[in-house]
């Protein structure tokens, strides 16, 4: 298992960045629109799910809670899709999902904006002009998001372990330079690495399906796994009457065996 993560803006030649890689290396591309269709298990819209997740994000208590559900939702598919083998993962934020593994290479593309201007007028038939003001919004809506999500400056070079510029650098000897710091990355493949893994999987297939369920989806429980002992570790306030529900839930997880709920905080069933 290795993943290489690309984070970049609109028009700055990630796609072709990735389909050099996937071709060098043999890995499996998956994309953003991937994702969300491996999300309709979960019983929602996939084109619902990228609304809240990519579009302009608003600080409503309902949306705040609702993003929480949703970005389990995305996260468990995620690492679905990583469970399978090699993968590149093109989308935002990547590797941010995945910041706790340390076997994923996290690189962001960049351009100049006249590249990416004449990117979008070659590939979408823009005007200059909309194509500036578009490159404008979505570097502002992901900018957004990152801060949102994770209190974070998704342009901080120190979130990335390799940073390419293709001002100067064309899009072949990028391959080469992203290919090679892959197979060193592969280095960092250590049993802490996998393990690590497993309990992501495990710990985000249990968000998802606690907020897939209706009667689990309106509390913030915050979900740890021990894959090694197929235990997952539940903390947070539940209704009494839920913590068995919960519970029933988790032990339906392929892997899970137990559920620690010693540090969920008992509370008054709704009426």
């Amino acid at each position: 298992m290795a993943v290489i993560t690309i984070s970049r803006g609109s028009a700055t030649g990630g796609m072709l960045l990735a389909e050099g890689l996937s071709k060098a290396l043999n890995y499996r591309i998956v994309r953003r629109e991937d994702i969300l269709q491996g999300t309709a298990r979960f019983g929602i819209a996939a084109a619902k799910l990228e609304k809240y997740l990519f579009g302009p994000p608003t600080f409503s208590d309902d949306f705040k809670h609702d993003i929480r559900n949703y970005v389990a939702f995305f996260q468990a598919a995620l690492c679905e899709y990583i469970h399978k083998g090699d993968v590149i993962y093109l989308g935002n934020v990547g590797h941010l999902l995945l910041r706790d593994i340390a076997c994923v290479l996290g690189i962001r593309l960049i351009a100049p904006l006249d590249f990416r201007i004449r990117k979008l007028i070659e590939r979408e038939k823009m005007t200059r002009e909309h194509a500036s003001a578009y490159i404008e919004k979505i570097d502002a809506q992901r900018r957004a998001w990152a801060l949102f999500l994770y209190g974070i400056d998704w342009l901080d070079p120190s979130l990335y372990d390799l940073t390419i510029n293709l001002e100067n650098i064309q899009i072949d000897t990028a391959v080469d330079i992203a290919a090679t710091a892959a197979k060193q990355n592969r280095l960092s493949e250590t049993v802490q690495c996998f393990e690590s893994f497993d309990n992501m999987l495990l710990a985000s297939r249990t968000r998802a399906e606690f907020a897939a369920d209706a009667r689990m989806a309106s509390y913030d429980i915050e979900v740890e796994a021990d894959a090694s002992t197929a235990t997952v570790y539940l903390d947070g306030r539940l209704p009494s009457d839920l913590t068995q529900h919960a519970v029933s839930i988790a032990q339906s997880i392929p892997g899970v065996s137990k559920v620690d709920t010693s540090l969920l905080e008992n509370i008054e069933p709704v009426a």
